[in-house]
């Protein structure tokens, strides 16, 4: 019989990300980081100048981030814990939006965290890539956490069958961004490991509810 599966983001959900990046852009990069609502973009000015960093600059600023300062990430409070109790249960898969070439980093950045799990590695909205997963594991059940309400949108879209948790470890943005439990694109919003974990267990023994 098939095992469950858990599907995981990375960053804001087992690794801090934005605070280290934040960090990174005004030790280094010249631009001061302050998010201003939930809008990313707006959150990025030139340090000297004041002026708003253009899109595509800021994307160049990520993959700059991922290419050489992904040791500066840490985990979330109780994510390696939670992780390795799901793995008892279920089989864990990482689902990062990153691309094809950070793979490998992610998982032996995961690894040296005592994370060891499959890594999938997608561009845009998750649901797509969500549903080939569980195409290829054809688990009993999946549970798909994201700290993006656009993802569990394109989950409840493409795949309704799977149970959405909707987690943001990071403080900087839990109370800031949409909540895609809020929107009816997730079963429940959780933002610490210690409370997820039950909810997650309780999924993958079947408790609906």
């Amino acid at each position: 019989m098939s095992r469950p599966l858990i599907v995981s983001d990375c960053d804001e959900v087992l690794l801090f990300m934005v605070a280290h990046f934040k960090a990174w852009l005004e030790e280094s990069q010249g631009v001061t980081f302050n998010m201003v609502g939930n809008d990313f973009g707006e959150s990025m000015r030139w340090t000297q100048s004041g002026e708003v960093v253009e899109p595509a600059e800021i994307w160049g600023f990520l993959r700059k981030f991922f290419d050489g300062e992904m040791h500066r990430q840490d985990p979330i409070p109780g994510a390696v814990e939670g992780i390795a109790a799901l793995g008892e249960h279920a089989d864990v898969v990482i689902l990062t939006n990153l691309a094809d070439r950070h793979r490998e980093m992610r998982a032996e950045q995961l690894a040296s965290h005592g994370i060891h799990a499959r890594v999938f590695t997608n561009q845009g909205p998750k649901g797509p890539a969500l549903k080939a997963i569980v195409d290829e594991y054809a688990p009993s059940r999946t549970v798909f956490i994201d700290d993006l309400a656009q993802h569990h949108k394109s989950a409840a879209d493409t795949v309704p069958g799977v149970h959405r948790l909707h987690l943001c470890g990071e403080p900087m943005l839990a109370s800031r961004i949409a909540c895609a439990h809020e929107a009816g694109d997730a079963h429940a919003r959780i933002d610490t490991w210690e409370h997820a974990l039950p909810w997650l267990m309780e999924r993958i023994e079947g408790v609906d509810a």
